[in-house]
């Protein structure tokens, strides 16, 4: 993945947006990551559904299985 310092990501921000790609690019301040960019259409939607027929549900999930009287 690419890095580039904030100050000079700044003066290229629009320039950078248009060019970006699929790795996305980290903005550093000092040398330390500050933020990474990546690309609106670069979405986890692949992740949707990837679990599906791996992972069981077992018990009520609405309850806290606690028993209370509202009344007391």
């Amino acid at each position: 993945m690419k890095t580039i310092g904030a100050a000079k990501f700044k003066e290229q921000c629009l320039a950078l947006l248009d060019s970006l790609d699929q790795d996305g690019l980290v903005v550093t301040k000092h040398g330390k990551p500050v933020a990474r960019l990546l690309p609106y259409g670069r979405q986890h939607s692949e992740l949707i559904g990837s679990l599906c027929h791996k992972v069981k549900i077992e018990g009520n999930t609405l309850s806290t299985d606690i028993d209370w009287d509202a009344e007391s």
